[in-house]
């Protein structure tokens, strides 16, 4: 190698770096316009996976709301009805109840009316998107008493909550009142949902699959009911803290619960008073430096829809829960490979959890071509879960190391080694941690393998820009000074993948200032290549050409300097 380039490697120590960005950027337009486009599909798959197990059915309503049921025959309308959490708990306590349930996921409305408790006769369940269909067809106007929204408008873009708003008040009777409870923010899942750069618009995010929320504050929340014909009969801020012991966690959830009544009841002595309660209410819950329990009643007696479903998602990932199995068929090979499931993988915050077109072009490289990696110390940087190149690579390769930053994403990738491959070739795949730049991981790998690798590769690790120093830093403390006869022969570094935000002068720069000579790249783009033509002999006429997953895929192929 150079001097110059040795020298490089000495003065710029490699940085540690995840290979996930943290832009901060929030969600693009393109997944803005499709969260919205294709809300419905995307609860509907919800209510897919979860059934009714996700929310706990919600006994608690008449300890907080006993009063505004009481009478008798009073009538109903459950907006976002879900799986009936609150329609079948009111019929157990209220039996002279009728209720008017809507959802606009069809799955969620035939949950209801295949749960054992339905009957025709108490409950008007359709499906209905408040935001477009008018209820008043549905539901004779001014003939509701209650409208309960628990945990539903936030789900709802805030441009279009008026829309709802003005819609449900066509039903419901002039002296009638909603019940509103709902996500505050400052609650546990928004921040979570922030630092997974998952943001759509202020307060307004997307899950990971797919669904979204909105987290609201006293004022905003005050204001949108008044612009649209209702006072504020109650308002208040809830705080609860939830335990997870076996993680030592303790997270603060906060809610918004509410009471407004429609402004076209006429004003009594009685509603005066209760203005008046209201704004007393009001100045003791929005103090903003409030950390403890803020509502009226004692902690003890509030009750939160919490499920194991939703102590999943706030209490962070879980293989498990998320996964699905895939089967990749490369050469005469088939593997089952388990990666997180399509529907969270668009706001994933890890890149690992899911398999790469890349990494499937080179794997079937590997496949059809085993002289590349045969009795050679294959070394792949940021494999991801699937692990499939180094798993395709392992038999005619004497050794084989799979790294990834990611604790998670190796997990997972162990499950898939295990579940795939079999002694002894199993023997001679191992997995490590690898956070391109750490020294610790770096002598650890060096330490098991002494004298480098001649192989190292990497599917789709390079779309970073902050990332790009960091991988050659690393990958030239690994590369082998082992010279071969030939160019095919010597110690590479092969890198496939599709140019995203990062172009290939870039790249290229980054290699040579650690040592790294580009002497073949995929396609070549004109007919003369100053190439040599080692990726062009991978490709058979019935093999891997013919089966490039996507024509925007490029392979870059390097010797050490």
């Amino acid at each position: 190698m150079a001097t110059g380039a040795q020298e490089s490697v000495e003065q710029k120590p490699p940085q540690k770096l995840q290979i996930y960005s943290a832009s901060g950027t929030g969600v693009s337009s393109f997944w803005r316009d499709k969260y919205e486009r294709d809300a419905k599909k995307y609860w509907d798959i919800f209510y897919k996976r979860h059934q009714d197990r996700f929310f706990k059915d919600r006994h608690y309503l008449d300890k907080e709301w006993g009063d505004y049921f009481e009478g008798g025959n009073k009538v109903i309308l459950e907006v976002g009805c879900g799986a009936g959490n609150t329609i079948f708990p009111l019929f157990t306590t209220y039996p002279d109840i009728f209720v008017h349930a809507c959802d606009f996921s069809p799955r969620a409305i035939n949950l209801v009316k295949t749960h054992k408790d339905f009957v025709e006769t108490r409950v008007n369940a359709f499906v209905s998107d408040l935001t477009i269909d008018d209820l008043s067809k549905q539901i004779s106007p001014s003939s509701v008493d209650i409208i309960s929204m628990i945990f539903v408008l936030s789900a709802v873009s805030p441009e279009k909550m008026p829309l709802v708003l003005q819609n449900v008040r066509k039903v419901l009777k002039p002296n009638g009142c909603v019940l509103f409870r709902d996500y505050a923010v400052g609650d546990l899942a928004q921040e979570r949902l922030t630092g997974k750069d998952q943001k759509i618009s202020d307060n307004f995010y997307v899950r990971g699959d797919g669904t979204r929320a909105f987290y609201f504050s006293n004022d905003f929340l005050s204001s949108l009911f008044k612009e649209n014909g209702f006072d504020v009969q109650e308002l208040g801020l809830c705080c609860k803290q939830v335990e997870n012991r076996s993680k030592e966690l303790v997270m603060n959830r906060r809610w918004v619960q509410a009471v407004f009544r429609n402004s076209d009841c006429v004003k009594s002595s009685s509603g005066m008073e209760t203005s008046m309660k209201t704004d007393q209410f009001n100045q003791k819950n929005v103090e903003p430096e409030v950390e403890k329990h803020t509502s009226q009643k004692p902690v003890d007696n509030l009750y939160f829809d919490m499920s194991e479903g939703l102590a999943i998602e706030m209490f962070g990932f879980s293989p498990s829960f998320d996964n699905e199995i895939i089967e990749v068929n490369i050469g005469n090979s088939k593997f089952k490979i388990k990666v997180l499931s399509k529907e969270y993988q668009h706001t994933c915050k890890s890149t690992g959890l899911m398999l790469w077109e890349s990494a499937r072009l080179m794997a079937s490289i590997f496949a059809e071509n085993p002289s590349i990696v045969a009795g050679k110390r294959v070394l792949e940087l940021g494999c991801g879960c699937a692990g499939i190149c180094s798993m395709v690579a392992v038999e005619p390769a004497d050794t084989v190391v799979a790294t990834d930053g990611d604790s998670k994403v190796l997990e997972l990738l162990k499950e898939n080694i295990t579940s795939n491959l079999k002694p002894p070739v199993l023997t001679k795949l191992t997995t490590k941690i690898l956070e391109w730049g750490n020294k610790d991981h770096i002598e650890a790998i060096k330490a098991e393998n002494n004298g480098g690798f001649e192989i190292i590769v990497g599917t789709d690790v390079t779309y970073i820009p902050e990332a790009i120093l960091p991988f050659f830093a690393t990958a030239r403390q690994f590369i082998s000074s082992k010279k071969g006869i030939c160019k095919e022969q010597e110690p590479a570094l092969i890198l496939c993948h599709v140019f995203r935000r990062v172009d290939e002068s870039s790249l290229l720069s980054a290699a040579s200032e650690f040592g790294f000579k580009l002497v073949d790249k995929w396609p070549t783009g004109i007919s003369t290549s100053p190439y040599r033509n080692i990726i062009g002999q991978w490709f058979s006429e019935k093999g891997s050409k013919n089966n490039i997953p996507s024509s925007a895929l490029n392979i870059l192929y390097f010797n050490v300097d």
